[in-house]
């Protein structure tokens, strides 16, 4: 006989919620979640270099145009051992629902109170991965996000990625009309109201 459970989570689920808080507590301990300041656009252009192909990384010039007119759309995670910046997430805020490939290099198309953003990278620097640390930015993110009334987040991503996006809690809506890098992506969105 099988019995619904009372929406207590049972003793496996409640050991991998207490692992998932564990994780979490030692990201937030370990990393500062925090804009990403003026100075550090070549340290997070060269993230850039290492994390994307040539073809689909952001240029230095429009990183640069990304962390001094919109800063609060840039997330970085510092390692607050190093001071290094261990990865980041970045975008644009805009009304439009979908992602185009202009949002990547006209940073006049940022509007500072779109209800949606358009997220333009997501990288962790690859001595960094493996530990949690892309879903922490993206909750990190998604909150802050939230709190300033938006609605949704929208990304595009390749097909070997949309399994690790759905887990972080993204939803796929199928191929994006983006060509960006010469790609053919999927469109993603994460739903914040």
């Amino acid at each position: 006989m099988q019995y619904k459970q009372s929406g207590r989570p049972g003793r496996e689920q409640s050991q991998e919620i207490n692992h998932k808080s564990d994780r979490e507590a030692v990201l937030v301990s370990r990393f500062e979640f925090r804009s990403v300041l003026p100075e550090e656009a070549a340290e997070v252009a060269a993230i850039e270099k290492i994390c994307f192909p040539p073809n689909e990384a952001c240029s230095s010039v429009h990183m640069t145009e990304r962390t001094v007119q919109c800063p609060s759309l840039f997330l970085v995670a510092a390692d607050r051992s190093s001071g290094e910046i261990a990865g980041y997430m970045n975008g644009i805020a805009t009304d439009e629902q979908n992602l185009r490939d202009e949002f990547f290099t006209d940073i006049s198309l940022h509007d500072p109170e779109g209800s949606n953003v358009m997220i333009l990278g997501i990288s962790v620097l690859p001595e960094y991965r493996r530990h949690g640390l892309a879903t922490s930015l993206v909750r990190t993110y998604a909150s802050r996000e939230r709190s300033k009334g938006r609605n949704k987040l929208v990304l595009t991503c390749l097909d070997s990625r949309v399994a690790m996006y759905k887990g972080m809690g993204w939803r796929d809506l199928g191929a994006s009309e983006s060509n960006w890098g010469g790609e053919e992506w999927h469109e993603m969105n994460y739903r914040l109201a």
